[in-house]
């Protein structure tokens, strides 16, 4: 199923363009410095900054990031291996992506995870009151 299918079925039509550090690390479950190492090591890394100086991923860079940890940390592969192993995919990465059975195709499913979590602690606030 493509991203555009993806998004079409979800009920919110709102999708996130970018996101911070700080979803994605939560996302790919990494911190947030193992980001910005991978950033200096894999070139295909290369987040945009907004004004403030903040890092904003794209869906394709997320994807990248999971490619990354599912090579480095299930598949096992040295970071020079995973540079190779990108490298050799270099002519078509979202084959590699592909390949890997790569999770993140749907941009708004976070969106409604955080929204939850929202939810979540609103309910809890309430419960502590009464």
């Amino acid at each position: 199923m493509s991203i555009q299918e993806s998004v079409s079925e979800m009920k919110p039509k709102t999708t996130k363009l970018y996101y911070s550090i700080g979803e994605v690390s939560e996302i790919a479950g990494v911190k947030p410095h193992v980001l910005r190492y991978w950033e200096t090591q894999f070139s295909i890394l290369n987040p945009k900054k907004n004004r403030a100086g903040n890092r904003t991923y794209r869906v394709r860079e997320i994807k990248y990031i999971l490619t990354i940890k599912k090579l480095l940390y299930g598949k096992g592969y040295t970071i020079a291996g995973a540079l190779q192993k990108l490298k050799e995919s270099r002519n078509n990465p979202d084959t590699l992506i592909k390949q890997l059975s790569i999770p993140f195709a749907e941009p708004g499913k976070f969106d409604i995870v955080l929204s939850l979590r929202q939810d979540l602690s609103e309910l809890k606030t309430l419960v502590e009151r009464l």
